[in-house]
């Protein structure tokens, strides 16, 4: 009985440590909120199952399989009306990745040239980007969307339709433009440029490791230029010119060759890319602005023209400020394509309701958007995570 007693007050004495020690009691805790958690989830999904089968709606994703009866306007890779519902999230998840990255490569030009602007001794067209950059910042992005839209949408009709060079036409339709049609002997133009483009790498990491060492400089962007470009049109006239154009011509209702991009999608891009570029030239001016004026000051004692001092001196010091906040307005630009589904665009957001309205999976097609935009977002942190470290600064 003794023994039993003594065992039960070091036990005592044992838990009491452990409470009074801030990191234990810290650890319990947290015990305790993750199995609170885990107990809500899940009494929510017993009871979205109990309310899904008292409904007489079966669960899971086999309805991906199910054919859709839709039809797709803008693709990229093979669809029709005979496909399935998966393939048709497919082609919803390329239109968004399509969307996204071309809105990130276009907001990040226009940001980076706005912010510089706003930073000119020319009052006038610092003024004029700076009024740019309020409105288009203080509007919100759907009403962007819709004026493109309806900006497009109001072009001439296809037997109207602005012509340039004879190849090109602008209409209520969108843009027609030749499409290019790859003829054998092409995948070598592929190859060289693949090539090049490892070897313009190569070149650059050649070229800092030679500069740290002796201090000269090598013209990396017009090696690169040769490399990228210059070897495979090269291998592209060898070849015998590999590849030919099916120019689009109009008819009376519509056009015949070529491919479209409709309104819908151009309307996107450009409200998307300028309405996240005006944002972004806010934070590359903030970055420029974190470098010190003796930086430019001494670059110009140096006799480094302002182009140059720009480019080589203060742009690099200040990325380290731009990069953090860039990357959030390109997750901000990945989530509001979304939007698309107000003028129509056919992205994952709009082609999902569809198949939502047909198959009645709304738990799993909300799964599938969730998922989808929380991996691009995870991917595009991940990436930018990496350039910034990348790029930091290294003290000695």
């Amino acid at each position: 009985m003794a023994r039993n007693a003594s065992a039960q007050r070091t036990a005592g004495q044992e838990w009491l440590r452990l409470w009074f020690d801030e990191r234990s009691r810290g650890l319990i805790y947290q015990l305790l909120v993750i199995l609170g958690l885990a107990l809500v989830v899940a009494f929510i999904v017993s009871n979205t199952i109990a309310n899904l089968q008292r409904a007489g709606l079966a669960s899971g994703f086999g309805f991906l399989f199910d054919q859709a009866f839709f039809d797709i306007n803008q693709k990229l890779i093979e669809y029709s009306s005979t496909s399935t519902f998966g393939r048709a999230l497919i082609v919803g998840m390329l239109n968004t990745v399509l969307v996204s990255a071309m809105g990130i490569v276009l907001a990040t030009a226009i940001g980076f040239f706005a912010g510089i602007l706003r930073l000119s001794p020319n009052f006038l067209l610092s003024r004029m980007v700076g009024a740019w950059v309020e409105i288009t910042r203080n509007v919100p992005v759907l009403l962007q969307i819709i004026f493109w839209w309806v900006l497009l949408t109001g072009l001439p009709k296809v037997r109207e339709s602005l012509s340039i060079g004879d190849s090109i036409f602008l209409s209520n339709r969108g843009v027609r433009l030749p499409a290019p049609l790859l003829e054998p002997g092409f995948e070598w133009v592929f190859v060289a440029f693949l090539c090049g483009a490892v070897a313009a790498i190569l070149v650059s990491h050649w070229s800092k490791r030679r500069q740290n060492v002796s201090g000269e400089r090598f013209p990396v962007f017009w090696a690169g230029l040769a490399l990228i470009v210059g070897l495979p049109a090269l291998v592209y006239w060898f070849a015998g010119a590999p590849l030919a154009w099916d120019v689009p011509k109009a008819t009376r209702f519509n056009f015949r060759g070529g491919f479209n991009v409709t309104p819908e999608l151009l309307a996107l891009w450009i409200a998307l890319s300028t309405y996240t570029g005006a944002f972004i030239s806010e934070i590359v001016r903030a970055g420029i602005l974190s470098v010190g004026k003796g930086q430019t000051e001494a670059a110009g004692s140096l006799g480094l023209r302002p182009g140059q001092t720009m480019r080589l001196i203060v742009i690099p010091q200040a990325l380290r400020v731009i990069i953090p906040p860039l990357t959030s307005q390109y997750l901000n630009l990945t989530k509001n394509s979304s939007l698309a589904i107000a003028i129509g665009h056919q992205e994952l957001v709009s082609i999902g309701g569809t198949i939502l309205n047909q198959s009645g999976q709304a738990l799993e097609v909300v799964g599938i958007w969730m998922v989808f935009y929380l991996g691009l977002s995870l991917l595009t942190s991940m990436y930018m995570n990496w350039y910034n470290r990348r790029i930091a600064l290294v003290e000695r």
